[in-house]
């Protein structure tokens, strides 16, 4: 395993456009690899990294304030990109229907958080599913999507209910399947309300629109009752270069062509 971090940890937490920067999803993949290695997922294959390359994934990262190292991270992926959604490669083939499902909600512009991963290094520090899943569901309103998916580990689900997710019970077996193997469950939820996060929490929700406020000068110095300095870099760069309303339409046409392509992913 590897060494925790001693002392009062300085990170940054910091989203961007994965074909921004081709070299931190290198980081990215490679952390994420040795974190789901570690817990015995050696299954890990090249297709499951196509998303550095998508034009409509977005990812926040976990690192050092020089950028050298790679703590965490986690994606938002935007329906109409060069590939389905994750949750739609991860249960089309249980359940077809999850297709339609997500060409209905992309219409008004739709998404998924996924690829969530935090190391052992900051293990004790609160910086794992629930704060990554806050700063997700933030950087979200930037993109003008309405809704996001999730496929969840049991783990995740508190936090995304936390959040203001429900239940997708029109799936799978009233919502759950039994992926990525047959010992695991795997729940489908979504977030209707991606502005107004009227389901939410309010812990949560402060939390998440003190992100939206202050994307790039929010500073946390404590987390679960330890002292690390958190500083948040939220503003997606280059946002003028992407276009929501592209990714509808390319949405659109992939279902109504019927190009769909089965990939196996790990889920959130």
């Amino acid at each position: 395993m590897e060494n925790e971090l001693q002392g009062k940890p300085e990170i940054r937490i910091r989203a961007f456009r994965a074909i921004d920067e081709p070299q931190t999803c290198e980081m990215f993949i490679q952390g994420h690899t040795e974190v789901l290695t570690s817990i015995g997922v050696t299954k890990v294959t090249s297709s499951k990294n196509n998303w550095a390359k998508n034009p409509d994934a977005f990812v926040i990262i976990v690192e050092s304030l020089d950028g050298k190292e790679v703590f965490g991270g986690a994606r938002v992926h935007v329906a109409g990109g060069t590939e389905p959604l994750p949750i739609e490669q991860a249960t089309s083939l249980l359940d077809p229907s999850i297709h339609k499902l997500v060409w209905n909600y992309a219409q008004l512009g739709t998404g998924e958080i996924c690829g969530l991963w935090n190391s052992h290094k900051l293990a004790g520090y609160g910086i794992g599913t629930p704060l990554l899943i806050r700063t997700l569901i933030a950087i979200s309103s930037q993109l003008g999507i309405q809704s996001l998916f999730a496929l969840c580990a049991p783990y995740t689900v508190k936090p995304v209910v936390n959040c203001g997710m429900v239940l997708v019970d029109s799936i799978g077996n009233k919502g759950t399947f039994y992926y990525p193997k047959l010992d695991l469950i795997a729940t489908a939820m979504i977030l209707h309300e991606v502005s107004t996060l009227s389901g939410a929490h309010e812990e949560d929700k402060n939390m998440i629109f003190q992100m939206r406020e202050k994307p790039n000068s929010l500073r946390l110095n404590e987390l679960k009752n330890k002292e690390i300095t958190v500083d948040f870099e939220l503003r997606i760069p280059n946002l003028e270069k992407w276009d929501l309303s592209k990714a509808i339409e390319s949405a659109s046409q992939s279902y109504l062509k019927g190009e769909i392509v089965e990939r196996e992913l790990s889920f959130f």
